[in-house]
């Protein structure tokens, strides 16, 4: 099916995503926090919010966007996504969402669409999103190829400033499609298989982005998300609940941070050209 070049542009309403403090602990679990970590999973103590979780809200305006594109969304892998945060994110309250589709390119194989999300507490930005999502299959349409991107490498030769490495449990994306991504391809082994994954159910991206960006949280800005400002990742290959994630990472000074993860003892890294810009 060819993707309609005219959702371009389209703008969504603003959607109010409703939440408390356990729709944020619930997040928090879902991305492997653990007891250590009990700020961000216990209401006496906030909680507080881990910044990744900026991707929930957009679920349904994400759905929305991509139904507009006319694309066959069993086709759909995630290609990359970033946050931007503006504010620390309450732990509870009403977050205020309006999103855009700002391009869809020709990939040859695929064709990737970009969406951005804008979202807003008590009348003030609190954080930015933008997703590339990818449609197997539906490249070679003979549109324009997709902007290019500033790519951020680790140093070469230079050893990471730290590891982090833990296990996902092998119910690990069931717990996480709670936070809002529904999509079979992570619960249904029967639907994975017709879709081309024949091991089964594939971790979330975004859990993996999750699990990834908590690791920066904790290796370097100390357990305090409200210091990680931006996060960019690129998924290059799938994680299945049960695998371990090590996540890697350099400093390059500034604030910046290069990263990188692996599952299990695969060689090829699961995330690529991934960065963080830390508050100092």
């Amino acid at each position: 099916m060819s993707l309609d070049l005219s959702a371009v542009g389209y703008k969504t309403e603003t959607y109010d995503f409703k939440y408390d403090w356990k729709t944020v602990a619930l997040y928090a679990l879902g991305i492997g926090a653990k007891k250590a970590e009990l700020d961000y999973v216990y209401e006496a103590r906030g909680p507080k919010v881990f910044p990744t979780f900026a991707v929930a809200p957009a679920y349904p305006l994400v759905g929305d966007m991509l139904g507009k594109t006319q694309g066959n969304l069993a086709m759909v892998v995630h290609g990359g996504q970033l946050i931007r945060m503006h504010r620390p994110i309450p732990s509870e309250g009403t977050l205020k969402t309006t999103g855009t589709v700002v391009g869809i390119y020709d990939m040859k194989k695929m064709a990737q669409v970009v969406l951005e999300t804008k979202t807003e507490v008590n009348g003030e930005p609190c954080f930015d999103t933008v997703w590339s999502i990818l449609f197997r299959g539906a490249g070679g349409f003979g549109g324009a190829p997709p902007p290019k991107a500033d790519v951020v490498k680790r140093p070469e030769g230079k050893q990471p400033d730290w590891t982090h490495e833990e296990p996902t449990a092998p119910e690990q994306a069931l717990l996480y499609r709670l936070s809002g991504d529904l999509n079979p391809l992570h619960a249904d082994p029967e639907f994975a298989k017709m879709v081309g994954f024949s091991q089964g159910p594939i971790l979330h991206g975004l859990c993996t982005y999750g699990f990834v960006g908590r690791a920066v949280v904790l290796q370097a800005c100390g357990g305090d998300g409200n210091k990680l400002k931006n996060f960019h990742a690129q998924f290059r290959k799938p994680v299945w609940p049960g695998e371990s994630i090590r996540t890697v990472g350099y400093d390059l000074g500034g604030g910046k941070i290069a990263v990188e993860a692996f599952a299990a003892d695969r060689p090829e890294p699961v995330i690529t050209n991934a960065w963080a810009e830390i508050e100092s």
